[in-house]
């Protein structure tokens, strides 16, 4: 029946009792006659259509037909239960008296009372009617109370056992609700319909504790069982209503409350949930319908705080949000309800103080980390004991935790030889040695017991400010000492006012290693050192005057090898070496290059030269030599052999070969015994922070801790987790050790063009292709000469060159089936890997095509990326482009005769010639593709030369003919036809 907009109509509001659902409303539309009467013409409004009759509506009316929306049967389904079901089926299987869900219909029965509460508390100035039988909804009509009603609670104690009823007053009078017919339309809040009206109550009353009584005068508390009942149900009464007693008192009281921490490392016992409406649940999780007011259990590494108050002889937890708190007192058989009135105000004021101080507490409890509760604790005993708290342990805590005060004296004192460590821990009256605190700090274990049992936790700080004390540290005899290498970690911790140390002016220097004194040059030495050089001269005697291992790690190029050279020969002729001899340990490559370098520099250096598989093990010969040149492969071969002897030094080239700590070289070097060590890299850092360990190690045992450790608090956060402290805190360990100056550095110093000659040795296998080579040709060629001279000699001449040339190389370039590996290759590419990982990059030249293959299949296999251009390369300029502008691609594979002009790599600062020829104005042309305008480097050319080989021939043969060779226009074919018998003889003896 359609109600017409165009006619008066009223809202009105329409009572009824489902059967499962309760008390609910309808919202209607009436239409009006004539003469402003109510007719029978209605029609339900939803918010569907609520619209339609906007004239007809305030904006309370829309809220209250939303909510009763919400309450209607379909809407309820739908909320509660996400299939599609019929309200028979959902009612039967929700409510069955035996089958039914319990726990369900508690949630659907708290979201309609939400709702209806919501409801009336609007209704007041609505027409509200009881729906009659037949679904007419102005049935009867009924009113709201202006004013709520007020609900004294009455218990009569007697011998036997006490009675309990309730009085409700309206405006001063009593009203008479029982046996009236009253029903409770509402139970949260409170809605009681009386003969015709809606009465709400003061207080928020729960209906259900009237319910009872609408048809019972009284109900009988028996005597055993009132003291359980009083505490469950009398209690809550007098906290929030009005109570009045026969037979037990009921007293009010106020105090100061004093707050109370107590702490525990397991939870409280569970709170009492106090379940509050919220606006709407869910669909499909109805249970969020009321919000817990309860803290969950954290870990057990972690500490409790109950935040409580004293309110005279009584404790009221925070979580208890009432104003009033009853404490029920038995004393003799006889009753008291003391009703604590507390001071919320003040309660909160104390709660933001621990807020304040990092103790966030909510429902009246924290949780801290173990170790972050006892330092706060710790830090804040003064102040809590300021606020009036009272700090206790909880009963229920799984150990006796000590809180008292917490502190450390560390003192450091420099011996003869090393660092003396000792101090002591106070844990209240107890004073524990400082050492006994290393398994603790080292192992992270923050609880230390105490000698009445108590269990102390150890400060986090401790941890970080330690850790690396207790690890470098050694142990002797219950006390602690430290190497004397550790001083950049004693210094920290003197600046942090960790440790009061004891240091000579002598050790204070090493702090600022910058300041070093100035060293003589040796009167023996052949030649000058640059300025930077002599600074690296002068740095190695100021490590050496400590007995500190130190670390060479300048640029490729700029001088490692005669900086070392200059100190040994100042060890000889300041008779400091005491007459025993150092050894160099290097790559076999290098050893010819060490020699060379020797003889130039410092000749007055008695060389041994202890490689080969004929090599004297005789390591008493070693006292008359002042230098012994060795390999990794040697050391390796005679650990046991050179172990033995006690060297002045030891000093690793190329040191990165023991990056590896397990491996058989690192283990074989670390052997040995002198009195000095000294390592000299590039690249200290090659694929891993491990590599800096394993170094460092070998010249200052102990300074970086164990290889696990270093590998927990270093390698780790640096190279996974990207720290800049750890990384920070490395370098300053390892800074007094190492010197590392990179071209750029010392680019003022340097003259524009720097070349190298770079001597390889060849394999074994390739030295026995080339012999056999060598003498084919060198008995073809000869006989030739004799029989047709030099001249008719010219073709098979060139093609005996060009043969040992690639043998020198790498003898596959001759002979595919070769299938062992070149010396030169093998130096090549260790020398890329160098140069690539100090950050440069390099232009490698050819004048085999061959030959550049090899080189690209090694770098491939070493996942080093290059760009490649020959002859046959089309686009030219896109691999010019890409290695110029690409900061990653740092190799350019580059054939002579395709690079040697018309391009400009001004992004490398290293040259590599890998097979030098006749003609150095080819040589120059290829050096000028990088050292050009626009180069703002000092540009390092390498020519790599296979020793006992044609190749050292050639240069020693451009020596001799240097007007000839230098001339441009010369050809190398010019140069063959201008070579004697005698000169030929040379290149192929």
């Amino acid at each position: 029946m359609k109600v017409s907009t165009a006619q008066p109509f009223q809202i009105v509001y329409s009572l009824l009792e489902h059967e499962f659902l309760g008390y609910l409303f309808e919202s209607y539309v009436v239409q009006r006659n004539s003469r402003g009467q109510l007719t029978l013409q209605h029609q339900s409004v939803s918010a569907k259509n609520a619209a339609e009759f906007a004239d007809g509506l305030d904006p309370l009316d829309f809220e209250i037909i939303a909510l009763t929306d919400q309450i209607q049967q379909d809407t309820v389904i739908k909320e509660f239960w996400p299939k599609k079901i019929s309200p028979a089926d959902f009612f039967f299987k929700i409510y069955d008296p035996e089958k039914g869900d319990k726990g369900l219909q508690d949630r659907i029965c708290q979201y309609v009372q939400h709702r209806m509460g919501q409801i009336l508390a609007r209704l007041a100035g609505k027409c509200v009617f009881i729906m009659g039988k037949d679904g007419e909804p102005t049935w009867r009509e009924i009113d709201l109370a202006p004013e709520p009603a007020s609900v004294l609670f009455h218990f009569r104690r007697n011998e036997d056992n006490t009675h309990y009823f309730p009085t409700i007053k309206y405006q001063g009078q009593r009203l008479d609700f029982q046996f009236k017919n009253a029903v409770m339309v509402c139970s949260q809040p409170a809605w009681m319909l009386l003969e015709g009206r809606l009465y709400s109550f003061c207080n928020e009353v729960d209906g259900r504790k009237l319910q009872p009584f609408l048809q019972k005068k009284f109900i009988v508390i028996p005597r055993q069982v009132e003291e359980s009942y009083f505490q469950r149900f009398v209690a809550p009464l007098v906290e929030s209503f009005d109570v009045h007693a026969r037979g037990f008192d009921i007293r009010s009281e106020r105090y100061v409350g004093k707050p109370h921490l107590t702490f525990s490392d397991v939870p409280g016992p569970e709170l009492v949930v106090e379940e509050r409406p919220v606006a709407r649940a869910a669909r499909g999780r109805a249970a969020s319908e009321t919000s817990a007011v309860a803290t969950l259990a954290a870990p057990a590494e972690h500490i409790h705080f109950d935040l409580s108050f004293r309110y005279g002889s009584h404790t009221v937890h925070n979580s208890f949000d009432k104003r009033v708190c009853v404490k029920l007192e038995k004393t003799n058989g006889n009753y008291i309800f003391h009703r604590l009135i507390r001071n919320l105000d003040h309660e909160q004021a104390i709660i933001g103080e621990l807020r304040e101080r990092a103790l966030e507490v909510r429902n009246g409890r924290a949780v801290l980390e173990k170790a972050t509760a006892f330092r706060w604790l710790h830090h804040y005993a003064e102040d809590l004991e300021r606020l009036g708290f009272t700090v206790e342990q909880g009963s229920h805590s799984g150990k006796d935790y000590f809180i008292g005060a917490v502190t450390v004296q560390v003192g450091i004192t420099e011996t003869s030889d090393w660092f003396d460590v000792h101090g002591t821990v106070r844990f209240g009256d107890y004073e524990i040695p400082f050492i006994r605190l290393r398994p603790y700090i080292l192992n992270r274990r923050h609880e230390f017991r105490l000698p009445n049992g108590q269990i102390a936790i150890i400060p986090e700080e401790w941890f970080t400010e330690y850790l690396e004390l207790f690890a470098f540290a050694e142990e002797h005899h219950h006390s602690l000492t430290l190497k004397k290498h550790h001083v950049a970690l004693i210094s920290d911790l003197q600046n942090g006012n960790l440790a009061k140390v004891t240091m000579s002016r002598k050790l204070e220097r090493l702090r600022s290693f910058e300041a070093v004194e100035d060293q003589p040059i040796p009167a023996g030495f052949r030649g000058e050192l640059r300025p930077y050089q002599k600074a690296g001269y002068n740095w190695l005697h100021f490590v050496q005057q400590y007995h500190f291992g130190g670390c060479l790690a300048d640029d490729m190029g700029l001088g490692k090898t005669i900086q070392t050279l200059a100190m040994l020969l100042n060890r000889k002729e300041s008779g400091a070496a005491g007459g025993a001899a150092s050894l160099l340990v290097m790559p076999t490559s290098l050893v010819y290059n060490w020699m060379t370098e020797a003889f130039k520099f410092t000749p007055g250096l008695r060389l041994l030269i202890y490689t080969g598989t004929y090599r004297d093990k005789d390591v008493t010969q070693f006292a008359d030599y002042d230098v012994v040149l060795t390999s990794y492969g040697i050391v390796r071969l005679d650990a046991d052999l050179l172990k033995d002897y006690h060297f002045d030094y030891v000093i690793l080239d190329e040191s990165q070969a023991i990056k590896n700590p397990s491996s058989t070289t690192s283990q074989a070097v670390r052997r040995l015994n002198s009195r000095h060590r000294l390592i000299l890299t590039g690249t200290p850092v090659e694929n891993s922070t491990m590599d800096l360990w394993s170094q460092m190690s070998f010249i200052n045992p102990g300074l970086l801790g164990s290889q696990a450790f270093f590998r927990k608090e270093f390698l780790k956060p640096i190279e996974k987790e990207k720290d800049e402290q750890k990384t920070r805190r490395l370098h300053s360990l390892i800074k007094p050790f190492i010197l590392r100056r990179h071209k750029a550095q010392v680019a003022r110093e340097l003259p524009e063009k720097i070349e190298h000659l770079s001597y390889c040795t060849m394999t074994e296998e390739q030295a026995q292709c080339y012999e056999e080579t060598k003498s084919f040709y060198r008995n073809k060629i000869l006989q030739n000469i004799e029989e047709h001279g030099t001249a008719g000699t010219q073709f098979m001449l060139l093609q005996g060159l060009t043969k040992l040339r690639q043998i020198a190389n790498h003898p596959r370039m001759a002979d595919e089936s070769y299938e062992a590996e070149s010396g030169k290759l093998r130096e090549v590419v260790r020398m890329i890997r160098s140069v690539v990982a100090e950050g440069h990059k390099v232009l490698v030249f050819s004048q085999f095509v061959k030959h550049l293959d090899l080189v690209r299949s090694s770098l491939d296999e070493k996942q080093i990326k290059y760009a490649y251009l020959d002859g046959n390369t089309r686009d030219r300029a896109r691999e010019v482009t890409r290695f110029q502008e690409t900061e990653s691609l740092r190799v350019f594979l580059i054939s002579l005769k395709a690079g040697g002009v018309g391009l400009n790599l001004t992004a490398a600062d290293y040259v590599f010639i890998l097979d030098p020829w006749w003609n150095p104005a080819v040589e120059a042309q290829a050096v000028d593709r990088a050292h050009r305008i626009g180069q703002q480097r000092t540009v390092f050319t390498y020519k790599f030369i296979s020793k006992n080989t044609v190749e050292e021939k050639i240069l020693a043969l451009q020596a001799k003919k240097i007007q000839l060779v230098t001339d441009l226009i010369t050809t190398d074919e010019a140069i063959i036809k201008s070579l004697t018998k005698e000169d030929i003889e040379e290149l192929l003896g």
